[in-house]
């Protein structure tokens, strides 16, 4: 018998783990999958916590006025009491884990929100990410590690930090300077995680610390109820009994039929874990749990290559480079917020640049100036000129799409989509491209064009919960004894993405709200 039993083993789910063990409360984590961690170890581990210390000991100036105005703008769908929550608590959750883990933060500088200029955004941004942690500490919680979403080489760790200026290692001395000091990490004593790497082993590391067992390959296959309440969970053909239930198993990306029936897209282009198949989700219903923004995920345009998508940050936003439709037309400012450039497809999509866009950038993963893999041929068409990429790609208005485009470039100036307006479309730009670091003609060939599919983190629909992350009925009602936190979840964001870490920063929260909840504790 337990006093609570945590259902999946991401940040939502250990952060509340985390937190009622902290308080003496006999707690069991059990996860699906053969590995701990989740989306959250497939990710970059950036947390988004607005007014938070880490971010505040940088000099950078917040408020809880402020962000609270930028939340209710952005989404006004989502119940007050809820982003109040979330704001109040986010920074004390992030407290909690640098007290009771080994993790520590640094600010992600200069990564702005994702609509800085909207009332209450932050141009200088919110974000936080671990710092490099060593391994040493970790014994026996590295073997069990899902595996990240984009394995670096042997020996090289990289930050979200460095992610940017790495992007451009052949345009600028920063570029340069960062890639000698990733490298020469190599040399330092002891092996280093980061990212939500080092975020799902520095939580996991706090788990054990407090005697909190993770089972794997243990999934819930149902919800146990005792006198009008949540009382355990089904695991195979065990049961488990605790008083209460926390529910952070994910969201659905990888259910097919949940995701043709509420999203009508399908499974291959999603980058979260394998094991998020709304299991969660599914036995809330079966509970008499609400749900919302079962449509929604948070989106983000791939590339759909032979090993699985790849997710597009900085490629499409630096010069040189333009989003189409099927006709050959752009329909959105390219540097977008990736959920927005998502939601404005319509159909086929391709991004389009020219020899030396590939000359100066990398792209997905590929250093500039070496050749595109031929394995990617079902998603890449090259062509020596303009004219015959666009016969070849059946995109009839492409040549006149990039005649225009580059007489924008001119004057550097985006009349049309007003890309490089942001101080977010500026994060991932070319600062050495002049006047705007977003915009550059295409102009010489051989000239390429990728096609692009709507891709996901993970789905951002699920269980609806009150502010104290307890899982609601139809009515408003809460359902005794049972929680929810992370993608399992309809995130607090409602149908928006408000800044780098949106994902994470809300759902160790809210499982550090449903942990104090559960054990009577105060933030």
């Amino acid at each position: 018998m337990y006093d609570v039993i945590v259902v999946g083993s991401g940040a939502a789910g250990m952060t509340a783990a985390l937190c009622t063990a902290a308080h003496g409360l006999r707690t069991l984590v059990v996860e699906k999958a053969a590995h701990y961690g989740g989306s959250t170890a497939r990710s970059g581990g950036g947390i988004w916590v607005p007014n938070n210390a880490v971010v505040a000991a940088a000099g950078v100036p917040d408020s809880p006025e402020r962000a609270r105005t930028y939340l209710a703008h952005l989404a006004p769908e989502v119940p007050a009491e809820l982003r109040d929550a979330f704001l109040a608590a986010g920074p004390a959750m992030l407290a909690f884990v640098r007290a009771h883990t080994p993790l520590e933060f640094r600010w992600v500088r200069d990564y702005a929100d994702y609509y800085p200029e909207a009332p209450g955004g932050h141009p200088r941004g919110r974000s936080v990410e671990p710092l490099p942690l060593r391994t040493g500490r970790l014994a026996g919680v590295l073997d069990e590690l899902e595996p990240p979403y984009v394995p670096a080489p042997a020996g090289i760790v990289i930050t979200q930090t460095d992610y940017r200026w790495l992007t451009l290692v052949g345009r600028h001395p920063r570029g340069l300077l960062t890639a000698a000091k990733v490298f020469a990490r190599r040399f330092l004593p002891g092996t280093r995680l980061t990212m939500g790497q080092a975020l799902a082993a520095g939580l996991r590391a706090g788990l054990t610390e407090l005697g909190v067992e993770v089972r794997l390959n243990t999934p819930m296959t149902d919800l146990h109820h005792e006198n009008g309440r949540v009382a355990g969970v089904v695991a195979g053909d065990r049961l488990i009994l605790a008083d209460h239930v926390v529910l952070a198993s994910g969201g659905f990306e990888h259910n097919e039929q949940m995701r043709k029936r509420h999203q009508h897209v399908g499974t291959e282009w999603t980058v979260g874990a394998k094991a998020n198949t709304g299991d969660g989700i599914e036995a809330g219903l079966r509970a008499g749990a609400a749900v919302a923004l079962m449509d929604d995920a948070w989106w983000g345009p791939s590339v759909p290559l032979p090993r699985g998508p790849f997710f597009l940050l900085a490629e499409r936003s630096l010069p040189g480079c333009v989003l189409v439709d099927k006709t050959g037309r752009r329909f959105v400012n390219e540097s977008a917020p990736y959920i927005d450039v998502v939601n404005a497809m319509t159909g086929a999509t391709w991004l389009v640049f020219d020899h030396s866009y590939r000359s100066r950038y990398p792209f997905c993963g590929i250093p500039p100036r070496r050749p595109l893999p031929r394995r990617w041929r079902d998603a890449v068409l090259t062509a020596p000129g303009l004219e015959e990429l666009a016969q070849e790609a059946d995109l009839p208005e492409l040549v006149e799409t990039v005649r225009r485009f580059n007489t924008l470039c001119v004057d550097g100036a985006d009349a049309d989509f007003h890309r490089g307006d942001s101080a977010y479309d500026r994060y991932y730009g070319d600062p050495r491209n002049r006047p705007n670091p977003n915009l550059a003609p295409l102009t010489t060939g051989p000239f390429h064009a990728v096609r692009i599919v709507p891709g996901d983190l993970g789905t951002k629909g699920g269980l609806r919960t009150d502010a104290r992350a307890r899982v609601l009925r139809e009515d408003g009602s809460v359902i005794e004894g049972l929680y929810a936190a992370g993608n399992t979840s309809a995130s607090v964001m409602g149908h928006t993405y408000a800044g780098a870490g949106a994902t994470l920063g809300p759902a160790m929260t809210f499982g550090y709200l449903a942990g104090l909840d559960i054990s009577g504790g105060t933030s």
